[in-house]
């Protein structure tokens, strides 16, 4: 298949690309490299896909002169890999309308996994505006690209997040989600409503994928494990929020992975015996499904750390405060329907997903 992967230069992004590509598909990858982290970890994944970042840094550069008061860079063809050209890269902007569509009308491509997007609850308390640009008017372009260019199935990321202030737990699909507790959940809440009117007015087939705390080698340095590591390793205290009365379900990056590329020629149909009268929000009439990737055993925060430190051999000076505005204490995925649609439900546990974490990040990092 030729598959476009946005946010090919993230973490999610970046191992599935690695992925596809080693089972034989032809991969477009797009990224507009922003400064939300690091842009060395970005362009480090490139690398490992083949691409010459050197063109993609002289790309950006010169779009950023010729146009300084926007940090949006315009679409103005592929920087193929030196492999063949298996993988490509595009430098562009979800918000670029333009771009996107020209990126689709040139491409043709037969599925879309749409994993681009402002990440990060704590972020849109300072940063909202970020979020309406990357996560509703992008998600609108890919949306309108996917319209006017068929795809025979449009997988993207959505989040546990949209559980919000729900507390019936294991978390599942069939849950209404209406009260999310940031703006980053209502977002993501926002991109399943679009993406089914799209599905129903335009036959876009669908599948949203909520994304329990997501881990593992070439991780966000945003996220707690990262943070913890790099706190750690560097003498420096970690902050424990809620007093580490925290659980998460945290999910192994293999198995996102393996999950997607499942879940990729599998689009959804439409359910004959979905019923308005009984409506079930994971499904539809139209063609179009929602699933919970997750690991599906909560992890208590504080052995979530004492792994980490068998693993580093160090043991963290620990903070502890009050849980942060957007937070939930408790996240814990159902993944039932995940396991009977495709066949498969993330397996490897926190022990193993550290010991690898660690391993890449003491290499990585030279620590």
């Amino acid at each position: 298949m030729k598959i476009l992967v946005t946010g090919a230069a993230g973490f999610i992004g970046f191992h599935l690309s690695r992925r596809l590509l080693a089972d034989g598909h032809m991969v477009t990858g797009l990224d507009n490299i922003n400064d939300y982290y690091d842009p060395r970890l970005k362009m480090d994944r490139l690398a490992q896909l083949g691409v010459d970042t050197e063109a993609v840094r002289e790309h950006q550069s010169l779009a950023q002169k010729s146009n300084p008061q926007v940090d949006d860079v315009p679409y103005s063809g592929l920087i193929h890999d030196s492999a063949g050209g298996k993988f490509r890269f595009a430098l562009l902007d979800l918000a670029d309308r333009d771009g996107i569509n020209n990126l689709f009308s040139e491409e043709s491509f037969d599925a879309v996994v749409h994993l681009a997007a402002q990440a990060g609850v704590r972020y849109s308390l300072q940063n909202p505006h970020t979020y309406i640009d990357s996560n509703i008017t992008g998600f609108l372009n890919i949306l309108e690209a996917c319209r006017h260019n068929p795809v025979s199935h449009l997988v993207y990321a959505s989040s546990s997040s949209v559980y919000g202030a729900n507390t019936r737990m294991p978390f599942t699909t069939h849950h209404n989600v209406d009260h999310p507790v940031s703006l980053y959940a209502a977002t993501k809440k926002s991109n399943e409503l679009m993406a089914h009117t799209y599905s129903h007015l335009y036959g876009v087939p669908s599948t949203g994928l909520r994304f329990f705390t997501v881990y593992g080698p070439w991780g966000r340095p945003d996220m707690a494990l990262f943070l913890f590591a790099e706190a750690m390793t560097s003498g420096k205290p970690i902050d424990v929020y809620n007093h580490g009365k925290m659980e998460r379900d945290f999910t192994y990056i293999d198995d996102i992975v393996e999950s997607i590329v499942r879940l990729v020629p599998k689009p959804p149909k439409g359910e004959k015996e979905w019923s308005g009268d009984a409506p079930d929000p994971s499904t539809s009439f139209a063609p179009y499904q929602i699933f919970n990737i997750g690991h599906n055993q909560p992890v208590a925060l504080m052995d979530f750390i004492g792994e980490l430190e068998k693993n580093l051999g160090i043991t963290a000076q620990k903070n502890m405060m009050d849980i942060q505005p957007g937070d939930v204490p408790r996240t814990w995925a159902d993944v039932t329907d995940l396991f009977d649609y495709i066949g498969y439900k993330p397996k490897v546990n926190v022990s193993q997903g550290i010991a690898e974490f660690v391993a890449w990040y003491r290499d990585y990092f030279g620590k």
